[in-house]
């Protein structure tokens, strides 16, 4: 009896130093982690559509007209062509307004083509011939084509700093010219066509929502010269003047407006999109 006792002791010894072994052998599920939130980046890039409202400043670069006198060495009433400058022109500021339509390529990178119709700017000048001091006025509109490039510096707060720089044409259109002087009153028909130009902007964009936009920036832009106005006979009964060629215009513009981008919009003024990521079930690990 004692010795299965015994037996039955030995038995149950080795059996409480197994259990905790197998125990420490074995390790509890890892406590699974909550859910998640990651952001699902919005995408970029897309056509726009933009309008615009500005003001401008035009500075006239200078005009030479074509004058004719008489010939005294015995060859008759022939008129002889001479050139002569205004003495000065300046131009009043006007309002503009255009469109436009683009393409975001990037958060950093657009093009677009614009139309602006710059209303009418008056101009007031003065020309003389030694003994007569005259006074000239008219006026100048254009439609402004161009096809420009921006870079955008980066968005902060919902604000985007940008440069940029196109080329095109402006379809210059001068009013009649009036030029009186004592004993003179005439009128020249105004020249029209197209010329070359190219213009210089900085700006910056705010983001009212990830499609929309407002920008205000400023604009430089550069027309060639070209005809002014056409010739006339004198009212006082002399040989006339003209035509006259004006050497272009700078002319510096504040511009505000909005840009409308379809699809994603711009990924730098957007929200990003929460999606819940759930992890793969943890198994628990037996050595």
């Amino acid at each position: 009896m004692l010795y299965i006792s015994k037996r039955v002791f030995a038995a149950l010894l080795v059996t409480g130093f197994a259990a905790p072994a197998v125990a420490a052998d074995m390790y509890e599920p890892v406590v699974e982690p909550q859910p998640q939130v990651v952001y699902q980046p919005v995408e970029t890039g897309g056509w726009y559509l933009r309008g615009d409202l500005g003001y401008r400043w035009s500075k006239f670069r200078g005009a030479d007209y074509i004058t004719y006198g008489v010939c005294d060495a015995g060859c008759g009433p022939v008129p002889v062509p001479g050139s002569k400058s205004f003495d000065f022109g300046d131009l009043k500021g006007a309002m503009s307004f255009g469109g436009g339509v683009g393409y975001q390529v990037n958060n950093y990178f657009r093009t677009d083509v614009t139309a602006d119709y710059w209303f009418k700017s008056k101009f007031n000048g003065q020309t003389s011939d030694g003994v007569n001091v005259s006074t000239d006025t008219s006026s100048y509109s254009a439609l402004l084509l161009l096809a420009n490039a921006y870079v955008d510096l980066g968005t902060w707060h919902r604000v985007t700093p940008y440069v940029g720089a196109g080329i095109g044409g402006a379809y210059v259109k001068w009013d009649n010219l009036r030029n009186q002087f004592p004993g003179v009153d005439d009128s020249h028909k105004g020249g029209k066509e197209w010329r070359f130009a190219y213009a210089l902007m900085a700006g910056a964009s705010y983001c009212i929502t990830k499609n929309l936009q407002f920008d205000a920036g400023y604009r430089f832009t550069r027309v060639n010269g070209g005809k002014m106005f056409d010739y006339v006979d004198s009212s006082a009964g002399g040989p006339g003047a003209g035509p006259g060629y004006d050497k272009g215009f700078n002319v510096h513009e504040v511009r505000g407006g909005l840009r409308y981008q379809f699809g994603g919009g711009k990924a730098d003024c957007a929200e990003p999109e929460p999606v819940a990521y759930e992890p793969p079930p943890v198994e628990p690990v037996y050595k």
